[in-house]
């Protein structure tokens, strides 16, 4: 069996900071007095309905080619609150080649109850090659070649896939403690995961078994109740202590919150309960008003007690209004990074970002500014989600290196369209630092930027 640590080839760092300093050059060429006079302008309120709309057509390094329509409708009220809106209502219909599917409808207003904010989302989230790479990040070695299909030790394309097909409903609420300071927060939230290993004959891969079926058919890692996936409900408290001057792209200011996660045994389809904590800090400085500002991110999550199954260990936790659906890695968390790569009982990660609004216009009387970022991501697991090896064959025992964790790093840039401060397309390049964590660099084009 061959097994490579894929060291990296001469130019590798290189060829993407040549990449990434020629898309920036592309972007601000502007003619300087032109940039000038744009900046003076001021945007202009906006009342009643707004929308934006576009048609998907996008690229995501974890998912591939994304097609569909995503569309966000504003209502600003009478406009004293510009750009803080009455209500919003985000709708998204999108597939992708490698097929994922994304059905998804979140309500966000602060008009249905007095002096709360109440968001609501259903979503169906549809994955047919989820990444799996196993448990408790660099102690679960990523060995390329058995899913490149140029390489002599290629088994299939899908080894470090499976299959998933997710139904989330949640319901958020969000009050005052201390009015435009602290926050009390309440929520519920239902998963139904219906796992397994991907269809390899209608995707087109090789019959060969996959790390997600050695872990359940042949290792019994995976327990067999828990093979399949199941139901979950939790149940979230917490505090929010806001002090941002702008919420899409803030300014000055922090956010940090803490909350609590109960998974009651009597509200799932299986025996399984537990308890997780997240405590996540964001904070915002002001470098140049208006147009250049810092912000950072870190957060911490872990579990209190209890036994959680592994279909939920890949979930990065937030307070409301941001939904949950993604694992450490990725484009919401640590770009560059394979998705789904950092999983464990407990968690740390962080994110570094400088931001520049180097343009300010309207167009179609609508405000329009246009931003650039480098920033740097990185994330580890700080407690082990336990395992049993005792099943495992030696010779595939390299899988499970005896090694310590440490940071999984990502760093890159971006470029964002923002349309009335609420509407931001973002485009993130990222490339990871160690190749245990993907082979490449990976791009991502998304809505709103990362925190």
């Amino acid at each position: 069996m061959l097994i490579l640590d894929q060291p990296k080839k001469p130019g590798y760092l290189m060829k993407r900071v040549v990449l990434l300093l020629s898309f920036i050059s592309i972007v601000i060429c502007q003619p300087a007095e032109a940039q000038k006079k744009e900046k003076a302008k001021k945007d202009s309120v906006k009342t009643g309905f707004n929308f934006g709309g576009v048609p998907v057509v996008a690229y995501d390094q974890d998912v591939g080619f994304k097609y569909g329509i995503v569309l966000n409708l504003y209502h600003y009220g009478d406009g004293v609150r510009y750009p803080l809106y009455d209500h919003s209502l985000y709708l998204e219909w999108s597939r992708t080649i490698k097929g994922s599917g994304i059905n998804q409808l979140i309500w966000d207003t602060d008009k249905l109850i007095r002096n709360v904010r109440t968001t609501f989302e259903a979503s169906y989230l549809t994955e047919q090659t989820l990444d799996f790479y196993g448990f408790n990040g660099y102690k679960a070695y990523f060995n390329y070649p058995l899913m490149n299909k140029d390489d002599a030790g290629f088994l299939t394309t899908g080894f470090y896939r499976m299959d998933r097909k997710m139904l989330r409903l949640r319901a958020d609420f969000v009050g005052n403690i201390i009015k435009d300071r602290l926050n009390w927060f309440a929520g519920l939230e239902y998963y139904n995961n219906k796992v397994g290993a991907v269809d390899k004959e209608k995707l087109g891969m090789p019959d060969a078994t996959t790390l997600y079926e050695y872990y359940t058919k042949e290792w019994n890692i995976i327990p067999l109740d828990q093979a399949g996936g199941g139901q979950q409900t939790l149940l979230k408290i917490g505090a929010i202590y806001d002090t941002r001057d702008n919420e899409p792209n803030p300014m000055k200011g922090i956010w940090t919150e803490a909350m609590l996660l109960f998974a009651p045994k009597g509200l799932g389809d299986k025996d399984y309960g537990y308890t997780r904590l997240a405590l996540t800090h964001r904070q915002y400085f002001t470098i140049i008003p208006r147009d250049l500002n810092f912000a950072y991110r870190l957060s911490y999550q872990a579990k209190l007690g209890g036994t959680m199954p592994f279909y939920m260990l890949p979930f990065v936790f937030n307070s409301p209004p941001w939904d949950t659906k993604n694992g450490l890695g990725g484009a919401k968390n640590i770009r560059g990074v394979m998705r789904n790569r950092v999983v464990g009982d407990d968690f740390f990660y962080g994110n570094l970002e400088l931001r520049w609004k180097f343009i300010h216009f309207q167009f179609l009387k609508q405000n329009v500014y246009l931003a650039l970022a480098g920033f740097l991501d990185g994330g580890l697991v700080t407690d082990d989600y336990d395992i049993d090896l005792s099943d495992v064959p030696q010779e595939w025992m390299y899988l499970f290196p005896d090694r310590s964790e440490s940071l999984h790093m990502g760093t890159g840039a971006g470029f964002h369209f923002a349309m009335n401060q609420n509407f931001i397309i973002t485009v993130d390049y990222g490339f990871p630092l160690n190749e245990q964590d993907g082979p490449k660099g990976a791009l991502y084009i998304n809505l709103n930027f990362l925190f």
